[in-house]
């Protein structure tokens, strides 16, 4: 099966051999090597290591040509999770084995056979803020209060499964640890070597493409397919190459770069694709800089953001106290293999595109919207500034109720962390102080922060200004900012005040930070400080006064600002590699939760609100739907994201789901969030499409505006409901649903409940005029039918307003032209031309069995 004519020995490293890409590349057509871009190389070697050989020509000439008409296997060497997605993962792996076993198969067959790394980060919440000395501590005590069933199962896990590491709470943030200590970059296997791949139950998971791993971001049901040794199928993606020139200005983070960056690459449609960065300006930006660039992949909507390696890899593989063999090893290979920055003067895209830096300013990114860049010199021109009044400690128009230094996007940057920790020493020595609404935190991606702070002595000048360490963790970015202070939360919403939220994170979609913020914002770790002075999103943050100093003069944002020679000094004289070491070699040497005794078959409590087990193998999922008499549960405008259908913040006592819980015996106090739930169907299906945020524009008002709310109509009958009680008379009466929307639709987290909720609502079919990659094969993973209109062509082309009804027509192959008829309310019908985005035969044959957990039931059954 394998390759082996293309072995060879590393040079400068003992007893290894590596595949040669080259050789094997112009076996099939010479010159074409110098042509191949990184991320081809990089396919190319994983088809010559692991396809058989006599699929291997075919396979390449994919690459080579970069020719779209066949799929091709791509086998990833390890998996990451967090535990939402990891754990909803795991127990449909548990659901899995116990159906295999009633049909008679061995559920010991459902097991990982690809090394899988699951990380507690997702799972706490800021209920102390950073002013709270106890902080840390206490949230984490709420942590294990709340998940005490979350927590048995992933014990459970690691036990019952085969090659499954668990790093438990309180330790990072699953993409910061996988950036300074998991990726090896390059493998050493069997003296074999080859480069990490990886695949991540997080849309962030690209953050580690920054040290030119590609790493891709999938929902938790994908990840199950790679876990079980089966390969990720798929056609040559559009690779574009983005040429970074110029220079930053002085001041300018790599925050704002990587803002500037999300929107251009927004505006330059760069869906689904590949994207290699190189050119003159590379060498000026650090690896941390590229990591804050890499996390925000799916902000501008693309699959990977390659950099090369190059001596900035290697400088950071050294700082983060790596191995000097693996160091070695990593340069070494990606000088043979070709995957060394310098070899690639002829590489070939499918289109370029330059950024330049000497563009970028001091910038926000919203509301709402992380890539609506608003630079922090435009602010009145959008209309974000308005005529700012402070009466006192009365809250303004426009308070700030959350600034949080938060996320891997920013903490795995040091000097983003460390030019926070100077602007609030500079505060602090003016005496300023943040507004008293203001709810402000620092949860850094790694522990490796709180060393270095220290050692740096501005932790303390962190917690003086109400930013303390409150965990190490997932936090405000993922919505779980925790509770508001209540006096402060009746204010709010007494005096219908425009409240916001600024953090330093990389989602900031409606209605995710905290139910009470209207909008929020994205800033770099020193804004967020700033805008906790200010204390409201109308304050002219470059231009407005923060305070008077002791003589009584203003002070602007510019009197606290940094400079770049301030952040280097005290970077180069505080963080060191044996603080990476001193913190992550107990923290391998300990990665378990507990001892528990374990059997093959998880024991499911009936009480739990958080794991249950799932009915995906029960008789209406086990085939393909009939596609008939489809009624619309919703008819959406552009921009729909995985937060609008199956929400991630706290559970408000009001919503289905919280009723549900409390009805279950959960404390108020204790609904958690809607995250932490997702182990147990009950309560997460009642989350779909709980939004408040949402619009169905199938519910309008007397004038005819579209209501916001979580709210459709059912029908026939037009009874205008809440959606979760639409759901469930649609189950009761057996009827098929169908979602109807516009652009973008399932952008955001790579969130299996976005679709596991529609599919356990009825929803059999989508049209929308484009989907987000990772939505898209989660919809196809739940049996789902994900359709596009035709370019041009949209929901009002044809006037839907969800009085239809809707069957579609035709063969279902890879991207094949399917009719969905849709009979009006007069009994009228209107062809409508579709794409079927089913895009590989693969897909279909997952679609054709009901979804990929009921293909592997049958597949393993039939194995018997």
């Amino acid at each position: 099966m394998t390759n082996e004519k293309y072995l060879k020995k590393l040079d400068g490293v003992d007893k290894v051999k590596y595949y040669d890409v080259k050789s094997a590349v112009e076996d099939i057509t010479p010159g074409s090597f110098e042509k191949l871009n990184y991320t081809s190389r990089v396919l190319a070697e994983n088809l010559i290591r692991k396809c058989p050989s006599e699929d291997l020509k075919d396979s390449l000439i994919q690459l080579i040509e970069k020719r779209t008409d066949k799929d091709f296997p791509w086998y990833p060497s390890r998996v990451i999770c967090h535990d939402i997605l990891g754990l909803t993962a795991f127990v449909d792996l548990a659901g899995l084995r116990e159906a295999v076993a009633k049909e008679g198969g061995d559920p010991q067959k459902v097991n990982p056979v690809v090394p899988t790394q699951l990380i507690v980060d997702h799972s706490l919440a800021v209920e102390c803020g950073g002013y709270d000395p106890d902080a840390f501590q206490k949230n984490r005590d709420i942590e294990d209060r709340r998940n005490a069933d979350r927590f048995h199962f992933i014990n459970w896990t690691k036990e019952a499964f085969n090659n499954v590491d668990v790093i438990p709470p309180g330790n990072g943030i699953m993409h910061q640890i996988n950036l300074e200590k998991m990726s090896p970059v390059v493998h050493n296997i069997d003296g074999i070597a080859s480069p990490d791949t990886l695949v991540g139950t997080d849309s962030h998971t690209p953050h580690v493409d920054a040290l030119g791993v590609i790493a891709v971001g999938v929902g938790g049901l994908e990840a199950e397919n790679v876990m079980l040794g089966n390969p990720s199928y798929m056609r040559v993606p559009e690779i574009i190459g983005v040429e970074i020139v110029g220079t930053r200005a002085e001041g300018i983070t790599a925050t704002d770069i990587a803002l500037s960056l999300t929107s251009f690459l927004r505006e330059n449609n760069v869906i689904s694709a590949y994207l290699e960065f190189y050119g003159s300006g590379i060498k000026y930006l650090n690896l941390g800089d590229r990591a804050t660039i890499s996390n925000m992949t799916p902000e501008y909507g693309a699959s990977a953001a390659m950099f090369a390696i190059d001596e900035q890899t290697i400088d950071y593989l050294k700082l983060t106290g790596r191995e000097a063999n693996q160091v070695k090893l990593v340069e070494a290979y990606a000088k043979a293999n070709g995957l060394w920055a310098d070899s690639f003067a002829n590489a070939t895209y499918a289109r370029t595109l330059k950024f330049d830096l000497t563009t970028v300013t001091r910038s926000l990114a919203g509301p709402s919207k992380p890539h609506k860049l608003v630079p922090t010199s435009t602010l009145k021109a959008e209309g974000i500034v308005k005529d700012f009044v402070q009466e006192g400690d009365k809250m303004p128009d426009g308070a700030i109720l959350i600034a949080a230094i938060t996320s891997c996007t920013n903490t795995s940057n040091p000097r983003n962390v460390v030019a926070a920790g100077l602007l609030a020493k500079k505060a602090n020595e003016l005496g300023l102080s943040r507004k008293p609404w203001v709810k402000s935190s620092l949860a850094p991606g790694s522990k490796v922060a709180e060393v270095y702070l220290k050692e740096a002595g501005l932790l303390p000048e962190l917690e003086k200004l109400g930013f303390g360490i409150v965990g190490f963790a997932c936090t405000t970015c993922n919505g779980m900012s925790g509770a508001l202070d209540p006096k402060i939360q009746k204010e709010a919403v007494d005096n219908n005040i425009y409240t916001t939220a600024v953090l330093s994170g990389n989602r900031n979609f409606d209605g995710r930070i905290h139910p009470y913020v209207k909008e929020a914002f994205l800033a770099s770790p020193a804004l967020v400080i700033a805008y906790a002075l200010a204390g409201s999103i109308r304050f002219d943050i470059e231009n407005d006064s923060l305070g008077k100093d002791k003589n009584g003069n203003d002070i602007k944002l510019k009197d606290l600002w940094p400079s770049d020679k301030e952040i280097d000094e005290v970077l180069n004289s505080s963080l060191k590699p044996e603080m990476f070491t001193e913190i992550y070699e107990p923290m391998f040497a300990r990665s378990a939760l507990g001892d528990i005794k374990v059997e093959p078959f998880y024991k499911w409590s009936p009480k739990s609100t958080y794991i249950q087990k799932p009915p995906y193998w029960e008789d209406e999922f086990m085939s393909m739907p009939a596609l008939k008499n489809l009624r619309p549960l919703g008819v959406f405008p552009d921009n729909i994201t995985t937060d609008h259908l199956s929400p991630s913040n706290a559970i408000l006592p009001d919503s289905a789901s919280g009723e549900y819980c409390i009805k279950m015996g959960l404390p108020i106090e204790d609904l958690n969030s809607y995250a932490t739930h997702r182990g147990d169907h009950n309560t997460a299906s009642r989350a779909t499409l709980a939004n408040p945020k949402l619009f169905n524009e199938m519910v309008k008002d007397e004038n005819g505006n579209v209501k916001q709310g979580s709210l459709t109509k059912i029908m026939p009958d037009g009874i205008e409901s809440r959606m979760w009680e639409a759901i469930e008379t649609y189950r009761e009466r057996k009827q098929p649903l169908i979602i109807i929307a516009g652009t973008n639709y399932g952008q955001g987290s790579s969130r299996d409940w976005a679709a596991k909720g529609v599919r356990l609502a009825g929803v059999e079919v989508l049209i929308a005029e484009s989907i987000e990659r990772i939505h898209r094969t989660n919809l196809v993973g739940m049996g789902v039918l994900p359709l596009q209109f035709k370019e041009g062509e949209t929901r009002h082309t044809y006037a839907i307003d969800g009085t239809e009804t809707f069957e579609v027509v035709g063969e279902i192959t890879p991207r094949c032209d399917l009719t969905v008829v849709m009979t009006r309310a007069n009994g009228a019908q209107v062809e409508i031309p579709v794409t079927c985005r089913l895009d590989t035969s693969a897909e279909v044959e997952v679609y054709k069995a009901g979804g990929i957990l009921q293909k592997f039931a049958k597949d393993v059954v039939a194995e018997a």
